[in-house]
């Protein structure tokens, strides 16, 4: 005879189940920031007429003690409660459900993981600073005193956060020239993404740029003036490096036991070896990495841009994010990933704080509600945060080129009112808008060459980027990310939409055509801006002091793109 199946023990029989929200059923963390408020919803069930009730026990992980919060019945078994999170690093919870009567031992779910992250992972206003190009000299680095000298002019355009491109010693072997041609000419710097020479690699400072004390000074200033600082991390090494001497088995090789450099099919980088990280001392390069991040972490970086994430396994990040938040829960990672949506996606589940977008190849009305509805009102905003920048040293769109003022202000209007994650890269507030004839990115780009920019150019938008700056500062409402509502236009040129946190109401008009005046009527949405039908409300538009008077769902909009890229209204009841 078969032997039996033991008889389980006495418990409740309790069931919990469909614990919402949840990234892949709890297998990755939820994010939220300082101060908020997380809603948990699960199905909660037994046999029987018994009553029961149930709670959320939560706890940060430094903490021994589990806090409680009630939960309350919703309907069709369907249970909500909510608890509110103050610290930054992870937090535990589990529901616990039980009968009242006769009290028995509780059902707990299985605990799942949340993670608090810095009130900056969600929301900054980033100036990308190529330090090369801070200075007057057209044919030699600026110093990073002469990036100190910068630094007013940044904050005065609104600008939070200083990101920097790689400020390591650059490669000789291979080095690139201006507009990335093979073989550099002598006195040209390189890419700086080609990292090391003989005077170190990714914990070494460029010498054009000046030295680690010089540097640190640069930093401490940064800080007293209240900017945030963001290194790009280029996890590539020059045939140069110390590395490739110190570590040869952290690269691969070509089966005539040379290294390979680096491909991102289509593109070939001769200048740089990308790294092995499943070779037979991956161990110690996983490690290095991490300490490399620490490192400048302890040099006043508080946001690690990663070059190129999606090109890299998916347990090392995984794993490098949550040791390094483990201890520096401070810092914050944003994916450099231009790459397939479930890619990018992967990424931010493992533990990115921020990615990279889509944002600079949207154009179209539709393609905008669209991706925007896909990034803050689907289950993505649980996990991913959406920075939009409208170009980048790679990337410099076709309707840009050659274009003026007014499409330059356009393309930053829609990044700084939908996203409440922005930011400019250095001479877009000048409108350079030369294209590169072989590439997606500017030509003479400074990617390869010195440049001196001419910060006063008469085509600059500084005044209008001051202005959109502020408002994103003014208004708590274009500081967060997934309250983001769309609302309808007659005119298919005209993009509605509103941000709203308690009282702070945004109502955005965007003129989608760079080139032409439109107009139309457009409806809102009563309800999601918390007013009666035919409720009377102010409106002032923050880039132009109009102010109007308007009354229900319905009203007439003109937009000239001359004159500003549509209307970043802010709302108040009559």
């Amino acid at each position: 005879m078969p032997n039996s199946i033991p008889i389980p023990e006495k418990k409740d029989n309790l069931v919990i189940e469909n614990i919402r929200p949840s990234v892949n059923c709890g297998h990755f963390d939820l994010k939220r920031e300082p101060g908020e408020t997380v809603t948990l919803t699960a199905d909660i069930f037994r046999h029987g007429h018994e009553k029961y009730d149930a709670a959320i026990l939560y706890r940060h992980v430094s903490q021994a003690k589990w806090l409680s919060a009630p939960m309350h019945f919703v309907d069709n078994d369907s249970w909500e409660g909510t608890f509110t999170v103050q610290t930054i690093g992870y937090y535990e919870y589990k529901i616990s459900a039980w009968t009242v009567e006769p009290k028995d031992v509780p059902t707990e779910s299985e605990v799942l993981e949340l993670r608090v992250d810095p009130p900056y992972a969600r929301t900054g206003t980033w100036y990308e600073m190529w330090p090369k190009s801070q200075g007057t000299n057209p044919n030699a680095s600026a110093t990073w005193k002469d990036c100190e000298k910068r630094l007013d002019y940044i904050i005065s355009l609104g600008f939070d956060t200083i990101y920097l491109v790689p400020i390591h010693p650059i490669g000789i072997t291979n080095r690139k020239g201006a507009n990335n041609s093979l073989k550099a000419k002598k006195g040209e710097p390189g890419s700086p993404y080609a990292v090391g020479n003989q005077f170190g690699g990714h914990f070494a400072i460029d010498p054009e740029l000046g030295t680690m004390k010089e540097f640190e000074h640069f930093a401490a200033e940064c800080k007293k003036k209240g900017l945030r600082l963001a290194l790009d991390i280029a996890l590539n090494c020059s045939p140069d490096h110390p590395y490739v001497k110190e570590h040869p088995e952290w690269f691969f090789h070509e089966p005539d036991g040379s290294i390979k450099f680096a491909e991102n099919p289509p593109k070939k980088y001769e200048d740089i070896y990308p790294f092995d990280y499943y070779n037979e001392n991956y161990q110690a390069l996983w490690q290095e990495i991490r300490d490399i991040i620490l490192f400048w972490a302890g040099k006043g970086f508080d946001i690690f841009r990663i070059d190129n994430p999606h090109t890299k396994p998916f347990p090392f990040w995984q794993w490098l994010i949550r040791d390094v938040k483990l201890k520096k829960p401070e810092v914050v990672f944003l994916a450099e990933a231009f790459t397939r949506p479930k890619m990018m996606h992967r990424l931010a589940k493992l533990g990115f704080d921020m990615s990279y977008t889509y944002f600079t190849w949207r154009s179209g009305k539709w393609e905008f509600e669209e991706y925007l509805k896909e990034l803050t009102q689907s289950p993505a905003k649980e996990y991913m945060r959406g920075i939009f920048f409208p170009t980048t040293p790679d990337i410099f769109p076709k309707y840009l080129a050659w274009q003026g003022p007014a499409a330059f202000k356009q393309r930053y209007f829609l990044a700084a009112t939908l996203s409440s994650l922005t930011g400019l890269y250095n001479g877009y507030e000048l409108c350079e808008n030369e294209p590169s004839p072989i590439k997606e990115e500017l030509h003479n780009s400074e990617k390869y060459q010195y440049k001196v920019h001419d910060w006063d150019s008469p085509l600059n938008i500084k005044d209008f980027v001051k202005r959109v700056n502020e408002a994103r500062l003014a208004h708590p409402a274009l500081q967060e990310y997934d309250n983001l509502e769309f609302h309808y236009a007659d005119n298919d040129q005209l993009m509605v939409y509103s941000k709203k946190t308690g009282d702070d109401i945004i109502l955005c008009v965007a003129n989608m055509d760079m080139h032409h005046t439109q107009e139309g009527t457009v409806a809102i949405n009563m309800e999601k801006l918390g007013f009666a039908e035919d409720a009377f409300y102010f409106v002032k538009d923050l880039i132009t002091d109009e102010s109007y008077l308007w009354r229900g769902s319905r009203n007439f909009v003109h937009l000239d793109p001359e004159k500003a890229p549509g209307h970043l209204l802010v709302v108040r009841k009559f």
